[in-house]
């Protein structure tokens, strides 16, 4: 019986046997692609991404250009959201304060995931005195009362977008550590990492080339999710006073920049809010939509 035969009659390809062979990366992808609420929410955020990146063409006005006729002004046809108690057009600030709450969300995000993943994967693979020396640390840092140390800092040097960064940075990597760390102590047991060992594959390139690809959807997932936590982070730290300094637009600045209108003009405290809940809510749902997807256990 000839192969061609044998493989149109005898053994017929099913979709089956076309799903086995697809990667894990197109797997994750075609579950993503079914969840709705992800990709509403990855539509969300490309939206207002571009707004922010591109806010000198998309906002009406400069994010401090003054209209002294129209201070707490409400909304109409030349201000749609109104104007601040400066004068300010509230929708041109909430349109560049989502260029710095989305960029510190992001960049805190990124800090946070890189020190994770160099604590996680030494602590993994190493494991002994090492993975209990790094874990001890990591408790600490757990258990750092982090906010003193903030007020200490802006007490001494003043609030800086780049203090914000790297603060929230600095004191939110912890849990993706433990993820990573968890990860790797099952994966190095693996007869693929036993038989790089034994064609004496070093270290750094067995942790680079084979683990870290193997631990992705964790990592993208809890990054994804980080940045939702940053933003929430420096919102609440510029509403107490302590993030990014107030003449810079954010939505948490607006926020407190409001507080002294909240029953006159709540349209002052309600849109940075709303813009705020929107955000955080669509990275989530991008958030769990990732997580499903790499989730090999998942049933969808």
């Amino acid at each position: 019986m000839s192969g061609e035969a044998l493989t149109s009659n005898a053994y017929p390809l099913t979709s089956t046997d076309l799903r086995a062979v697809r990667s894990p990366w197109q797997v994750a992808l075609e579950r993503l692609r079914r969840a709705k609420l992800a990709i509403a929410g990855f539509i969300v955020i490309t939206v207002m991404a571009l707004a922010a990146i591109f806010a000198g063409h998309v906002a009406p006005y400069g994010q401090n250009e003054i209209d002294l006729f129209n201070i707490t002004a409400g909304p109409s046809s030349a201000h749609l959201l109104g104007t601040d108690e400066l004068g300010r057009d509230e929708l041109s600030r909430l349109i560049y304060g989502a260029r710095i709450s989305l960029f510190v969300g992001v960049s805190a995000a990124l800090i946070s995931t890189a020190i994770g993943m160099l604590v996680g994967a030494i602590a993994g693979y190493y494991g002994g005195w090492v993975d209990s020396a790094l874990m001890r640390f990591v408790d600490l840092m757990l258990a750092f009362p982090s906010i003193f140390l903030l007020l200490i800092v802006f007490a001494m040097r003043g609030s800086s977008l780049g203090t914000v960064i790297l603060f929230l940075g600095l004191f939110s990597w912890m849990w993706l550590a433990r993820i990573i760390r968890g990860e790797f102590l099952s994966l190095k047991q693996r007869d693929f990492v036993e038989a790089a060992r034994a064609l004496g594959v070093p270290d750094r390139r067995l942790i680079v080339r084979h683990l870290l690809p193997n631990v992705i959807g964790p990592i993208i997932v809890a990054t994804t999710l980080g940045i939702a936590y940053n933003i929430l982070a420096e919102s609440g730290l510029s509403f107490l006073g302590f993030g990014v300094p107030p003449s810079t637009p954010t939505w948490g600045n607006m926020l407190d920049a409001a507080r002294p209108n909240y029953t006159t003009h709540p349209i002052l405290a309600i849109a940075p809010g709303l813009a705020l809940t929107i955000a955080v809510l669509a990275i989530n749902f991008v958030g769990d939509g990732l997580r499903d997807a790499f989730d090999p256990r998942g049933s969808r």
